[in-house]
């Protein structure tokens, strides 16, 4: 089966990870799987290189296969008229030439466009006598209460439009379809629950590139983090929405009364400068451990030197960093957004707390402090839910099931 993948931008993510690991593993199966997507730039660093790189063969003596890369330059983010309608003649002719089976599409503007041009060429096709299935992954909703009105209808329609024209839609969490629904888009029988995979041994069982195991006092001592801290983490892009304000303003008393508390900051993006300003200027350098960039191999090394993972991010699909602590042995507290609950189960594999509500944040984080044993029993149990359903030999063995209903 040829499988063409089409995604916004491939930079460090959650959606784009999911992609490139769907595209691994269809081609460890066999299939001819090529990615289109747009181009990359800026502080969030790129997944091209993995995904460019990738070989497979079934035995030493047959050709590997890689993943066929396709560059749309005019495939961008922000809504642009003009670009938009050239990424539309671009995937038009690949997918006139490539003639695949199934178009699965990712994010919401290779979404958009991605299935229209994909269902004028299945119409097309079907004349040819060529089965043409079309799918779209739902990593995050596009449309949510921190836009404007108006472009929160903008989206919609979009997103109605475009469901009319797939077979399949995946959801990562429930909470996805669910508000796809609300909202009018799509039909009930479109959609299936697919979680977002994860190479899951890498968190079980971390290791460092000579294979010796990564310990969680050697991870430190890279980071200048002491022994005995309490390192409360966070893996995110600095940016908009992911909550970092809101965790130092919730923990900032608390922070200088216990010097042993640090912050620990997985990642990097346009909020950078600002955030460490603030840092700055509350008095908490010292105790705000940031590591810029990490490349994705690197994160289960980085969980290892928690005590406690914090998400406030105020809108995900799912977040795979819940999940990738709790496979790392390390409790979670998370916002009660999206498919956050799912994974994080009050009181069971974590903590969740109202978007915003530092008050009940710090509570959360204090009270993980205070009772140890509790959240390793948490972490424990989240282990054992996320063992099996986040892993990449699951979603692609899931994503399979719904190829196959997409072209029947």
């Amino acid at each position: 089966m040829r499988i063409l993948h089409i995604s916004t931008r491939l930079i460090l993510g959650g959606s784009q990870e999911n992609t490139v690991l769907s595209c691994e593993g269809q081609t460890r199966l066999g299939h001819d799987v090529h990615l289109a997507f747009g181009p990359i730039f800026g502080p969030e660093g790129s997944l091209f290189e993995r995904a460019d790189s990738f070989r497979h063969s079934d035995s030493p003596h047959s050709e590997k296969r890689r993943i066929g890369m396709h560059e749309i330059p005019s495939m961008v983010r922000e809504i642009s008229p003009l670009k938009d309608l050239r990424c539309y003649g671009a995937l038009k002719g690949l997918i006139r030439d490539l003639k695949p089976d199934i178009v699965h599409t990712h994010s919401s503007k290779a979404g958009i466009l991605g299935r229209a041009a994909a269902w004028k060429a299945a119409r097309r096709f079907a004349g040819q006598g060529h089965k043409l299935g079309v799918v779209h992954t739902i990593h995050g909703p596009p449309f949510h209460k921190f836009l404007p009105r108006r472009t929160n209808a903008i989206y919609i329609a979009s997103e109605r439009f475009a469901a009319r024209r797939c077979h399949r839609i995946v959801s990562v969490a429930d909470a996805m379809t669910e508000q796809f629904l609300a909202a009018g888009i799509g039909r009930p029988e479109q959609y299936s629950t697919v979680y977002s995979g994860m190479e899951v041994e890498r968190y079980l069982s971390p290791v460092r590139p000579d294979g010796a195991p990564v310990t969680q006092e050697s991870v430190r001592e890279s980071l200048g983090i002491a022994p005995l801290d309490f390192v409360i983490g966070t893996v995110a892009r600095l940016a908009e929405l992911k909550g970092h304000d809101d965790l130092l303003d919730a923990l900032a008393d608390d922070l200088r009364a216990h010097p042993n508390w640090k912050l620990l900051w997985v990642g990097d993006g346009w909020w950078r400068d600002r955030l460490l300003k603030r840092v700055a200027e509350m008095g908490l350098t010292a105790q705000v451990v940031t590591t810029g960039l990490v490349p994705s191999e690197r994160v289960p090394e980085m969980i290892r030197a928690m005590d406690i993972l914090v998400h406030p991010s105020y809108r995900e699909g799912l977040p795979r960093t819940v999940p990738q602590a709790l496979l790392g042995g390390v409790a979670v507290v998370a916002n009660d957004v999206d498919g956050a609950r799912e994974v994080c189960i009050e009181g069971q594999t974590g903590r969740l707390v109202p978007a915003g509500d530092r008050a009940a944040l710090r509570a959360a984080v204090r009270g993980m402090y205070d009772h140890p044993d509790e959240r390793r029993a948490m972490a424990e149990r989240g282990r054992d839910l996320c063992r099996v359903r986040f892993s990449a030999q699951t979603m692609v063995d899931e994503l399979e099931k719904v190829y196959a209903r997409a072209l029947a």
